[in-house]
């Protein structure tokens, strides 16, 4: 494909612009189960499909009908940080109104080329974004966005194969959802329905939690485990960031990647804006788990690390290794958001959250667990380093393709 070959058109060019709505909020019933209903916090900008955590019923269906997307429509973010984040409907959806989604005219482009192409869109959506305190891109303004395609042959070519990448990071990330499912169930099993190897030999015993398995203790977290808080350096002092080599997070790095692991931080501070800020260092194979506004977003640091205040930091030791520590966690963020309070915004203090009950078993008990599960864990962390590879190798490639850099000649 040669530069000749593309042509400029609008995104209104590539099919039908459909802008969402919000199903109004005195009619519960509109809510349901049928169809997803997506929002910007639904789209991750990693994953093609994606499952919501809301559903329209038949009457929100036909309530809007005239706003139903079909299957392989593309559903743009249009507000906000998080603007062109991008992901297809896999079944018949619904937006809100801060995406705009094109219905591809799939005679004239191909509906995965179109996804591929705009995913490469961002900075030229936050550049066309109105709003003074929030940036947003009406439906006139992207559907005249301009962009380059080539002829619907090569948009083909070009659409097998980045989906080559993408069946290989779907197979990867269902394989990890499998692991931790296993991982989540083993957990389960052994300690919140005490199905343990060998309990029925064991007898039950009343305590202040209910009845539990004998010589199975009701600490504190205070008795159980440590914990770590953390602290921003000056935004106002560029040495405190610029040539930082430390990592510090903060909740979007948790909520935005979804992970189990996390290899690193968006940001970094120097070892001035540590020493000079409440921000504590804590050693890798520690459990972050955030714990205001957003309570109850968990991860597993890779390297030594810090936070900023918006986290409580388990550490583990002998009697609560990690993988245990993780999964207790997981089982408690119902606990821990019940325990939150505030009135500008939900937070969990540590205060509070080292009076939290723990229920210790027996430690060779949990040690069977971490060898059972450490396998598993650590599978899941090479797939996940592996969709990070897959994902920078698609990156790289995929403007090569778009500008014919690549010789996309058939044989």
């Amino acid at each position: 494909m040669t530069m000749d070959e593309l042509r400029t058109v609008r995104i209104s060019d590539l099919g039908r612009v459909v802008t969402g709505k919000t199903p109004p909020s005195s009619q519960p019933e509109l809510f349901g189960d049928l169809h997803p209903f997506l929002t910007p916090t639904d789209i991750d900008g990693f994953a093609r499909y994606i499952e919501p955590t809301r559903f329209l019923s038949p009457e929100g269906r036909d309530f809007q009908h005239r706003l139903m997307l079909p299957e392989r429509a593309v559903c743009v973010v249009c507000i906000g940080a998080t603007i062109g984040k991008v992901c297809m409907t896999g079944r018949p959806s619904f937006t809100n109104q801060q995406i705009n989604s094109v219905v591809v005219n799939e005679n004239e482009h191909d509906p995965f080329f179109v996804y591929h192409l705009l995913t490469t869109l961002r900075d030229k959506l936050k550049s066309n974004a109105g709003g003074a305190a929030t940036p947003i891109i009406n439906k006139t303004t992207f559907s005249e966005i301009e962009i380059q395609v080539p002829p619907l042959p090569v948009q083909r070519r070009i659409a097998g194969i980045l989906s080559a990448y993408e069946g290989l990071l779907e197979n990867s990330e269902q394989r990890i959802r499998i692991l931790e499912s296993m991982t989540r169930a083993l957990y389960r099993e052994w300690f919140v329905h005490f199905r343990f190897p060998g309990n029925e030999k064991i007898p039950r015993v009343a305590s202040l939690i209910g009845d539990i398995p004998q010589d199975w203790k009701v600490k504190t977290v205070a008795d159980s485990f440590e914990i770590s808080g953390g602290g921003t350096p000056s935004r106002k002092e560029s040495e405190y960031w610029e040539g930082g080599t430390i990592q510090w997070f903060s909740p979007s790095d948790l909520t935005g990647a979804g992970t189990m692991f996390m290899d690193d931080s968006s940001d970094h501070i120097t070892e001035r804006g540590h020493a000079e800020s409440s921000a504590r260092l804590f050693p890798a194979r520690s459990v972050m788990l955030t714990s205001r506004a957003t309570i109850g977003a968990i991860a597993i640091n890779t390297h030594e690390a810090c936070t900023n205040q918006g986290f409580i930091t388990s550490l583990p030791n002998d009697r609560v290794p990690l993988l245990f520590l993780f999964q207790w966690l997981m089982e408690n963020v119902p606990t821990f958001q019940r325990m939150a309070s505030g009135a500008t915004f939900k937070e969990i203090s540590r205060g509070v959250f080292k009076t939290i009950d723990f229920l210790q078993p027996p430690t060779d008990l949990v040690r069977r667990f971490e060898a059972a599960a450490a396998p598993m864990a650590e599978q899941s962390l090479a797939l996940q380093r592996r969709i990070q590879n897959l994902r920078q190798t698609r990156d790289l490639l995929l403007p090569r393709l778009l500008s014919g850099q690549i010789n996309l000649a058939e044989n």
